[in-house]
């Protein structure tokens, strides 16, 4: 982590910068035409509104019925209550019957769900 200010908050045992670099690692699970999980390591730059995020995630699982292992692109924003991103299919990076998947998606998350978010991806598999 890189903390501009050498000023930031405590929560939960976890620090952040009110202007600064951090780095995250989260996992996802998808149910749906969109099934398996997903390792996702994100870049947030911590500043005083919508903070940037950039991540990648690697997915393995299937799509439409389609077996492989993928990775997406994720470019957004995040603030205190909500995360919005543009997800992106990485092309040249699928194996199995992922191997050609071109695609998009868009996230907004608001607020916390024990339920999960909704996420629909536009994709074709050449």
């Amino acid at each position: 982590m890189s903390d501009i200010d050498d000023s930031g908050t405590t929560i939960g045992g976890t620090y952040y910068p009110m202007r600064g670099l951090t780095r995250a690692e989260v996992r996802y699970s998808y149910t749906g035409d969109l099934a398996g999980s997903g390792t996702l390591v994100y870049l947030i730059g911590y500043k005083a509104d919508a903070a940037p995020v950039l991540g990648f995630e690697r997915f393995e699982g299937t799509v439409a019925g389609r077996e492989g292992t993928c990775v997406f692109r994720h470019v957004g924003t995040q603030d205190k209550g909500s995360v919005s991103a543009q997800i992106d299919v990485v092309p040249g990076m699928g194996t199995g019957g992922l191997e050609n998947l071109r695609g998009e998606a868009e996230l907004c998350i608001a607020g916390q769900s024990d339920d999960g978010y909704p996420l629909t991806l536009c994709f074709d598999v050449e």
